[in-house]
């Protein structure tokens, strides 16, 4: 794809917002096969990512709640809903959310958004209801509450299907990887330093897509594999990548204020390092 400046209204600003952290993982948690590199071990960070141009705003991801991050161990900073309010946005009015994949830090909290068109990969919906949820292991990852509460959302009729590549606006586009799972997309955004990719579980870590190490939590390891190149290509450059759990975002980017800081950073402005 062209890496042109688009025909656009102007450039998005992107926000991660950090909503959660797990602590204490292993190398072999974070990485398929032997590994020795120093940050191995990597905790991650959990985000939502805001695309804020004039009045259009899209959210990606809905993270998780206080249940989930009970059942699993994790430790919830604040509802995803509360990391908008930070930025003057009310959950409640959000009409554009981008659903990366089903899995339950991804898709969870659909309530707090009732007036939003969520826009998934067919490939994802088929997979998070299909034959493969059959296996234990395989629907781990998912919720099944979130999984009916979609499903709740398609029968409201707030729901939009894509089959690939699909623009959603100028200088706004997602993108069929799979790999992690069968229908994870990825977000390419046209920003001020150029266009950034929002990778989201394409690469939970710089690590993953930096060393070519696949992360273990995989439906597909050759699509995995495969999904690095189609990042890349995406990306103005290594440096416009940003996963979707290295708790080094939060370090890179800057804060919008100093009372946002450890709890929102911008993408839209280069990384420290």
């Amino acid at each position: 794809m062209s890496n042109a400046t688009p025909h656009t209204p102007g450039p998005f600003e992107v926000y991660a917002i950090r909503y959660a952290h797990h602590a204490n993982r292993r190398a072999s948690d974070n990485y398929l096969g032997t590994v020795d590199f120093h940050d191995a071990a990597s905790g991650l960070d959990y985000f939502v990512w805001v695309l804020r141009r004039g009045q259009e705003v899209y959210l990606v991801d809905t993270g998780f709640g206080e249940e989930a991050a009970t059942q699993r161990g994790r430790e919830l900073l604040m509802r995803p809903a509360q990391g908008l309010a930070l930025l003057g946005i009310d959950a409640a009015a959000i009409r554009d959310i981008i659903i990366t994949h089903m899995h339950y830090d991804h898709a969870g909290t659909l309530g707090d958004f009732p007036a939003a068109t969520l826009h998934v990969q067919d490939a994802e919906v088929s997979y998070a209801t299909g034959r493969c949820m059959c296996h234990a292991p395989m629907r781990h990852p998912y919720d099944v509450e979130d999984v009916v509460t979609f499903i709740r959302k398609l029968y409201a009729e707030r729901v939009k299907f894509h089959r690939g590549t699909a623009e959603l606006a100028p200088g706004l586009s997602l993108h069929l990887v799979g790999g992690h799972t069968a229908g994870l997309q990825i977000v390419r955004v046209w920003t001020q330093r150029g266009w950034v990719v929002l990778a989201s579980d394409a690469s939970h870590l710089y690590g993953n897509i930096g060393r070519n190490a696949p992360f273990p939590l995989v439906h597909n390891v050759a699509d995995m594999m495969e999904g690095y190149a189609i990042v890349r290509a995406m990306a103005d450059s290594d440096a416009h990548i940003v996963p979707g759990h290295d708790p080094q975002v939060m370090q890179r980017y800057p804060a919008p204020s100093v009372q946002l800081q450890g709890k929102v950073v911008r993408l839209d402005v280069a990384p420290s390092a």
